[in-house]
């Protein structure tokens, strides 16, 4: 049984590879280079989103794909999105795994993560879409991790009293794995912590880590744009900034329940503690 899965070095795509591996599946790993060493792969393919060519020849023949979008422009993303379907549609792979990345899926207000999961709705392939909130990852960031370091303060782009449920890539990981082996479970998984957490409970779990004092700092998303645009490029920056305005305006960013990782694969996410932990920081 051979799994592809996109990105396969980078912090989405690589704890897939090694979860798949881990379980003794053979991984097909997509990377911008055929040379690039991939721990855990099999087999290393050149396949970029631009080309449905190469993701029809990557996809065909394959027991699972796992597909997240890259951080470019939101323009790119949805060339991308349709260049994927219709991969997917040509090739048949036996089963799809989308996530979002957090990007809504909400075909009304439009954009790639909604073009991809509408596409692959009507693909008639077997599939399903992880739908995470906010990664903790992002709290990784050096202009978030330099800041608990040197000053005791977690800043980032929400209210302080904004509940969230913040998942890992880890976690991400583990929801393909199970959903790979299970074909039933179809639609939109949602994985994070439950009940949500704020801004200061991530705060309080990096204060337990580094032994020290620390809190949050809500921050404006124009200041987080400044601060991810030389990681990201000044237009992705840009789309972040405006995902975290749009998202300034709810009052939280709660999974439900019922389509949730929890009730649906019996897959607990990290808690912040128990994630800083297994990340060695």
């Amino acid at each position: 049984m051979t799994y592809v899965i996109h990105g396969a070095t980078g912090a989405q795509g690589a704890p897939v590879v090694s979860a798949l591996a881990a379980a003794g599946k053979s991984v097909t790993a997509l990377t911008r280079t055929a040379d690039a060493a991939v721990d855990g792969a099999q087999r290393v393919v050149a396949a970029g989103y631009g080309s449905t060519a190469e993701l029809t020849e990557a996809y065909r023949g394959a027991d699972g794909v796992f597909v997240h979008l890259p951080v470019v422009s939101e323009e790119d993303r949805v060339t991308y999105a349709r260049n994927i379907v219709t991969a997917v549609r040509a090739a048949r792979p036996a089963r799809v795994v989308f996530s979002t990345s957090g990007a809504p899926i909400d075909p009304e207000t439009g954009g790639a993560a909604a073009v991809l999961a509408d596409g692959l709705a009507g693909s008639g392939v077997s599939h399903a879409v992880i739908a995470p909130t906010f990664y903790l990852e992002n709290l990784l960031m050096p202009y978030v991790l330099d800041a608990v370091r040197e000053r005791g303060v977690l800043p980032y782009p929400i209210r302080v009293d904004f509940p969230a449920s913040w998942a890992s890539h880890l976690d991400i990981a583990d929801a393909v794995a199970a959903l790979f082996d299970r074909p039933d479970i179809t639609g939109v998984i949602s994985v994070g912590q439950y009940p949500a957490i704020t801004g200061p409970d991530l705060a309080e779990a990096f204060g337990a880590r580094f032994g020290k004092d620390v809190v949050f700092e809500q921050i404006t998303p124009e200041q987080f744009r400044s601060s991810v645009a030389p990681l990201l490029g000044e237009g992705p920056a840009a789309d972040v900034a405006g995902f975290y305005a749009a998202v300034s305006t709810l009052p939280h960013r709660s999974i439900a329940l019922e389509e949730s990782a929890q009730k649906l694969l019996g897959i607990t996410p990290r808690t912040t503690g128990q994630w800083l932990t297994d990340i060695g920081l």
